[in-house]
């Protein structure tokens, strides 16, 4: 593999009731609770044209996951035959990019109030985009 570095520089952090990995849900659907996505306020200016009710994808840093990680079993359930990390959601991966889809409850200032999201707090955001619908040339 290349020996390329590549710099990714975070936008923001997750600020969650959910403080250890352990009580995190595997998936947002699963009871995630709310939580805000507190952005540094030289980017806030990006988030002008969001609404409540907007759908987005937040990319975040999972940064207490493993990088070495290559083989797991899905849902850290050993009953289930263990799978290629890239085919499954798990945290534990080589770059471990998390994908939140949630739905805006509110903005404030720089901040913005998801529903549903598992990322536990201060987990560093890296981006955010809008959920596009088939024919959105946003």
């Amino acid at each position: 593999m290349s020996e390329r570095r590549y710099e990714i520089h975070p936008i923001g952090r997750v600020e969650s009731p959910l403080t250890e990995r352990k009580a995190a849900p595997r998936q947002g659907d699963e009871g995630a609770p709310e939580a805000w996505l507190v952005l540094d306020p030289a980017v806030a200016v990006g988030i002008r044209d969001l609404r409540a009710g907007d759908e987005i994808i937040v990319l975040t840093w999972l940064d207490r996951a493993r990088r070495d990680t290559l083989e797991v079993y899905p849902r850290g359930d050993r009953r289930r035959p263990i799978r290629g990390v890239f085919s499954t959601r798990s945290p534990d991966r080589p770059n471990p990019i998390g994908l939140h889809r949630v739905r805006i409850v509110a903005i404030d200032g720089d901040r913005i109030r998801v529903h549903a999201l598992e990322a536990i707090d201060g987990t560093p955001i890296v981006d955010i985009k809008p959920v596009l619908g088939p024919v959105d040339e946003r």
